[in-house]
């Protein structure tokens, strides 16, 4: 008998497998194709305190084994996640993740109070957000500012949290060692790549916004090596995302490092693409007589 278990910070999952924010919605459309209740966790998108229009279009362009998104976390905001989407998600037998995002670190605590008393098992925090009060720059690029909006997300939050890393820094490990100072319960990682495209046609940007972020097959490597170094730089759980398409793909994460992992761009080539990860893993394990699925976690 096979165990896919695993712990992220105490919240045990079936199995290793959510699904990345911003690409499963609140997983009501994938609900049609199969049960919600066979994925580890579902990773709500990204929300925030009060409602948020995101960027103007066109705002998605396909790239070489990817995608640029430009969506600017457009969210209808805390309450309607807490009045449709969280009903919905407890009729399924499955991990409940909120992904939050804010402008400043108040916006992040007035969500994360919000959810204290709902049927939520994690926290993930967006630190990829513009902090609007230091100019712009993402929480996620310094690591001073992670370390101290950790700290006050930890302060505010009931459940366990989650840090989500940006990859657009220099030092992975320096700020996963920053969310894990400031108190954080596991980080995930990575967020998207900032990238462009231009139409040489339209003699223009691809994007509304001029840059977005890069998605897909296309950013795997990099994925895995940040999610090793920050394996080795912190003794906290991860999450580890990016370019995660088949189970093949999920287990190399696992083994440089990863605690669980989630499947994103996917979701958008196959609506089935998680569950046929989940059983996927467990057609390696059987293969490779692994009884337990956290003996991989880190073995390079």
């Amino acid at each position: 008998m096979i165990s896919t278990k695993v712990s992220i910070a105490g919240v045990e999952l079936k199995n290793p497998v959510v699904t990345a924010s911003g690409t499963f919605g609140s997983g009501e459309e994938f609900s049609e194709f199969y049960d919600l209740g066979e994925l580890g966790g579902v990773v709500t998108k990204g929300v925030a305190n009060v409602p948020w229009p995101g960027n103007p279009v066109p705002r998605i362009a396909e790239t070489a084994s990817g995608m640029l998104n430009a969506i600017g976390l457009q969210n209808p905001g805390i309450d309607v996640l807490c009045e449709r989407d969280l009903p919905f998600l407890a009729k399924y037998d499955t991990k409940v993740i909120v992904n939050v995002c804010g402008r400043t670190e108040e916006d992040y605590c007035e969500v994360v109070e919000r959810l204290a008393n709902e049927r939520v098992d994690l926290l993930e925090i967006n630190v990829s957000c513009p902090n609007v009060k230091e100019g712009g720059i993402a929480f996620g690029q310094d690591p001073k500012a992670l370390q101290r909006i950790t700290e006050k997300v930890k302060k505010a939050a009931k459940q366990p949290v989650i840090m989500k890393l940006s990859p657009n820094v220099t030092d992975i490990a320096e700020m996963a060692r920053a969310a894990e100072a400031g108190g954080a319960d596991a980080v995930s990682l990575i967020n998207t790549l900032t990238g462009m495209k231009i139409d040489i046609h339209r003699r223009t940007f691809a994007l509304a916004n001029r840059t977005g972020g890069l998605s897909g097959p296309a950013v795997k490597p990099v994925a895995v090596r940040m999610v090793y170094q920050a394996a080795h730089a912190v003794s906290i759980p991860i999450i580890g995302m990016g370019g995660i398409a088949s189970a093949e793909d999920a287990v190399e994460f696992m083994m440089a490092g990863a605690s669980a992992v989630a499947v994103g761009t996917a979701n958008f080539a196959d609506p089935c693409a998680a569950l046929k990860i989940v059983r996927g893993i467990e057609d390696f394990m059987k293969e490779e007589n692994i009884e337990d699925i956290r003996s991989i976690i880190g073995v390079v």
